[in-house]
C-alpha cells in the first residue's frame, strides 16, 4: 500500500539505491509510475506493505516499509529486489552496488567506483569536508540525520 512519506514513522525500514547515472527527466516520471504500481500492490503473504519512496537528487531510489506489525518476509525482500533488478536493466543503470560512491561536489553529485574515488583523494580533488552518501543507513531517521555526511563522518575517511 503506497502511502505518503511523511507520514511514515522515523523506524521505518529504508532502502537505498543509487543509479550508476543521473536520471532524465522523462525516466524519472517513468520510474515513478513503476514504483507506484509495484509499492500500491506489493505484498507480504497476503498482506498489503505500507511502503512508500523518495526519488533524490535524480540518482536515488529510496524505499521506506512501515514494520510496524512485523518484518518483512524474506519473499518479499527479494520481490523488492527483483522490481530493482527490472528497473537496473530497463535504464541500463547499476543500482545494487554499495561499494560504489556517490559525493557532492558543489551542487552536483557524482558517482565514482571506489578506487577512483581513492584517486581523487589522493589528488586532494576531494577534501575532508565532502559531502558523502551514506547508502548504509537502516531507518527513515538516519536517513534525515544520517545519510549525507561529511566524509569524516563516514566509513570513506580511511582514505584521507
Amino acid at each position: 500500500m503506497l502511502v505518503d512519506f511523511a507520514k511514515l514513522p522515523n523506524y521505518s525500514k529504508i532502502w537505498i539505491y543509487q543509479s550508476s547515472r543521473k536520471f532524465y527527466p522523462e525516466e524519472i516520471k517513468e520510474i515513478s509510475q513503476k514504483i507506484e504500481g509495484f509499492l500500491t500492490s506489493w505484498d507480504d503473504s497476503g498482506a498489503k506493505v505500507i511502503a512508500s519512496y523518495q526519488l533524490k537528487y535524480d540518482r536515488f531510489i529510496i524505499f521506506a516499509v512501515d514494520q510496524t506489525i512485523e518484518s518483512l518476509s524474506v519473499d518479499a525482500i527479494d520481490e523488492s529486489v527483483m522490481f530493482i533488478l527490472s528497473l537496473q536493466a530497463t535504464y541500463e543503470v547499476e543500482l545494487l552496488d554499495k561499494l560504489n560512491v556517490s559525493f557532492k561536489q558543489g551542487e552536483f553529485v557524482q558517482y565514482k567506483d571506489l578506487k577512483e574515488f581513492q584517486k581523487l583523494v589522493k589528488k586532494k580533488a576531494v577534501s575532508a569536508k565532502t559531502i558523502v552518501f551514506n547508502n548504509l543507513i537502516n531507518t527513515k531517521e538516519e536517513l534525515e540525520n544520517n545519510w549525507e555526511i561529511p566524509i569524516t563522518e563516514s566509513w570513506h575517511n580511511r582514505f584521507l
